[in-house]
């Protein structure tokens, strides 16, 4: 087990200088001078050369990337334009809100997708499996942007329940969770449902039942343990997924977390800051999958022999 961590562990190494080298591209290539949008159209041309020196933008791009791959193995996203505070910082104050988010969000979804899943799998074809499979095209189809305003008309504007936007506390948590969770849920449903049938007919629970096992030990410590690989590389693909569609959920609500920082970054043209964003969102998706790996090596022996 530890010789195949290990493993896991050195190849992304070349992963992670990839998204680095990449983001680095694509924040370079957005159209716009930070410059500018600081001083303003009025400001002089020494002026926006003075600034551009203290920033370091007129150096060329080559060199940029040099410091800033030497910056990021010491740990250092470098300093916000906008802010003129450090990005790590900026990161760390809106990391807790996102995290908050995500897991509430994951939490609704496991709650509504796992018992939906397996009650449709075990009458498959039956009214509950039609109305299950109903529901989960019914999530799947109804956008972000779309239903985190009519939850807000309707709870908090109609009926008062709820928070309208912020992070106030626990109730300001349930529209954005509810709004992430819900399309999640509908993928997990039937991804569920779909695993749960193909592993139901094996023959190792037809022994497992001959042994003498109630029918609830044999889904849930059997059929429910070899179903759950494809749920895990959904869960971890996910991951990164609602960090990303937090960006709208974020927005929308006015939550302070990572995907709010973002937006405000592409706005100001703040390229340190956006690469910041861009590289914690994709070293999730990348910690999302070694979670994953080291998961198909504790559910399936057979994954690590290999």
């Amino acid at each position: 087990m530890r010789r195949y961590l290990l493993r896991r562990i050195v190849l992304l190494i070349p992963v992670l200088w990839g998204v680095a080298t990449l983001v680095f591209a694509v924040t370079n290539i957005i159209p716009g001078d930070p410059v500018d949008l600081m001083l303003g159209e009025t400001a002089r041309p020494a002026q926006r050369e003075e600034l551009r020196k203290a920033l370091g933008l007129d150096r060329p791009l080559l060199v940029q990337y040099g410091s800033y791959l030497g910056g990021l193995l010491k740990g250092d996203l470098g300093t916000s334009i906008h802010n003129n505070r450090p990005v790590a910082k900026l990161l760390a104050e809106r990391i807790p809100a996102s995290a908050e988010l995500t897991i509430a969000a994951l939490a609704i979804a496991l709650a509504i997708a796992l018992p939906l899943g397996i009650v449709a799998a075990r009458r498959a074809g039956s009214l509950v499996d039609m109305g299950a499979s109903a529901l989960a095209v019914l999530g799947a189809s109804i956008p972000v942007f779309w239903l985190g305003p009519l939850l807000i008309i309707f709870f908090s504007i109609d009926l008062g329940w709820l928070p309208v936007s912020g992070r106030t506390g626990v109730l300001s948590l349930v529209l954005p969770a509810v709004t992430l969770g819900t399309a999640l849920s509908a993928i997990l449903m039937r991804l569920t449902r779909s695993s749960l049938l193909e592993v139901l007919p094996q023959d190792y629970l037809s022994t497992a039942r001959a042994k003498g096992l109630t029918e609830r030990k044999v889904l849930w410590l059997h059929a429910l343990r070899n179903a759950c690989l494809p749920l895990i590389t959904i869960l971890s693909l996910q991951l990164g997924a609602l960090l990303s569609g937090a960006i709208i959920t974020e927005t929308v609500f006015a939550w302070p977390g990572v995907g709010r920082l973002t937006i405000q970054a592409i706005s100001a043209r703040d390229y340190p800051l956006v690469q910041g964003c861009v590289l914690f969102i994709a070293f999730v998706y990348v910690a999302g999958n070694l979670l994953a790996d080291i998961a198909y090596a504790w559910l399936d022996p057979r994954v690590r022999y290999n």
